[in-house]
């Protein structure tokens, strides 16, 4: 019989660990105009996206994957500072010599060498071309009576994929900035109290921005069905509930 070649080997055994550390995830495809685009549901608030051959991490942290497993990112989305958002070890292992990381302004202060957008800035990163949204707390409040999530703090982003848009939201509530979003095509929201939004807040920003599929992602404990039911009587928007548990690698 004839031996494979050592380097076929490795690739061989490197991927069926890649397979084995993505075992837990569910994932999605979506055809756009370029070409799929797979969603890996990792866990918490933490995601992939794989189009066209690169990957989009977002909110990474070592909680939820082995990523020394993983390939090394091309671009990685930083929401906000918060230690379940913002993991250094994870993106020390994610970041390679061509790995992009977009991050907030507070987040640089932790991570060096990344893209720092404000709200409101759109920029091509890799290929892609991302804008900023306001991620922030209207209603609830520390005890202190600081917002969970201050304004002008914490990122979303609309990330452009062949001819989708898809809008993974970060912390925040319903804001007046998302629900004058447009054209969103694929939207994540988080859904958990205090920190973020009821699934009334969830219903009501989606009836507002109607995003044609709607992950409710970052749940907690939360009754996601309770969200089904809000919007049953808007087939529009396609509810689709994946597993985002916490999952320990």
């Amino acid at each position: 019989m004839k031996q494979l070649p050592l380097i076929a080997m490795l690739l061989i055994l490197s991927s069926s660990m890649i397979a084995c550390a993505r075992a837990k995830s569910e994932e999605d495809i979506i055809p756009t105009s370029g070409g799929d685009l797979a969603i890996t549901f990792i866990g918490h608030g933490t995601l992939m996206f794989t189009f066209d051959g690169k990957s989009i991490h977002i909110d990474p942290i070592s909680d939820q994957a082995d990523y020394s497993q993983w390939p090394k990112a091309d671009v990685i989305l930083i929401t906000h500072h918060h230690g379940d958002h913002l993991d250094p070890t994870a993106l020390e292992i994610l970041r390679g010599d061509h790995t992009q990381v977009v991050l907030t302004e507070t987040c640089a202060e932790q991570v060096k060498g990344g893209i720092i957008l404000h709200n409101g800035d759109v920029e091509t990163v890799n290929g892609f071309t991302i804008e900023a949204v306001p991620a922030y707390n209207l209603v609830h409040m520390r005890d202190s009576g600081q917002p969970f999530h201050p304004q002008g703090e914490g990122n979303g982003y609309v990330i452009t994929v062949g001819d989708k848009k898809v809008y993974v939201a970060g912390d925040t509530e319903n804001t007046p900035e998302m629900k004058a979003l447009t054209d969103i095509d694929i939207a994540f929201l988080p859904m958990n109290l205090p920190y973020t939004m009821t699934p009334e807040m969830v219903a009501d920003a989606a009836r507002a921005f109607k995003p044609k599929i709607l992950y409710p992602y970052h749940t907690g404990s939360t009754d996601v069905a309770k969200l089904t039911e809000l919007l049953k009587d808007h087939p529009e928007i396609e509810v689709r509930v994946r597993d985002m548990s916490f999952k320990r690698p």
